[in-house]
């Protein structure tokens, strides 16, 4: 059995889950997310205590068991404490903005990259080269925060790109003259 599917969630105050058909409703002081489950897995709420079973043991319901589980427990810390990540724009000259719900970026290229903002996420830059993504959903958060840095990955001789914050970049040494000759 899953070591983590077979864990009870326990839902603290103020989160209302709710199971309808195969669909998972979860509540909270932020936000409502919702869930739609497999029909290999049941999920059934018992006070104020979520718990996963699968119906069989085939191996696409074991693996789908622990990360049901997983994803309800991500939408149940998302409705109450919320997501972040913060990446940093590393390159001189290179900031970006918010325009309306678009990300404007301006990383080295002779145009800007534009990024619309997905629905449920908030993007604040506290200065140029900071950009703060908040939400209450962690794939929504993680997506976003993906496709800014893939914009414009780190490069490892400068290490001029859009990075996480306190990712460590492994940098390379450039070209250097070994001398000799003839």
């Amino acid at each position: 059995m899953s070591r983590i599917g077979k864990q009870p969630l326990t839902v603290p105050a103020g989160v209302k889950v709710s199971v309808s058909g195969s669909t998972v409703t979860v509540e909270g002081p932020k936000g409502k997310l919702t869930l739609a489950t497999r029909p290999e897995i049941k999920v059934a709420v018992e006070g104020s205590v979520v718990k996963v079973a699968r119906n069989n043991e085939s191996k696409f319901s074991k693996a789908l068991h622990g990360t049901t589980r997983a994803n309800l427990a991500n939408m149940v810390a998302g409705v109450t404490k919320g997501y972040q990540k913060n990446l940093d724009i590393v390159g001189v000259g290179w900031q970006g903005k918010v325009q309306g719900k678009q990300l404007v970026l301006q990383v080295g290229f002779c145009h800007t990259v534009d990024l619309t903002i997905p629905e449920g996420v908030k993007c604040v830059l506290p200065n140029a080269q900071r950009i703060e993504i908040t939400g209450i959903s962690k794939q929504a958060v993680g997506q976003f925060a993906s496709e800014i840095r893939a914009s414009r990955k780190p490069e490892p001789y400068k290490g001029k790109g859009v990075r996480y914050e306190g990712e460590r970049i492994v940098r390379k040494a450039g070209k250097s003259f070994v001398g000799g000759g003839k």
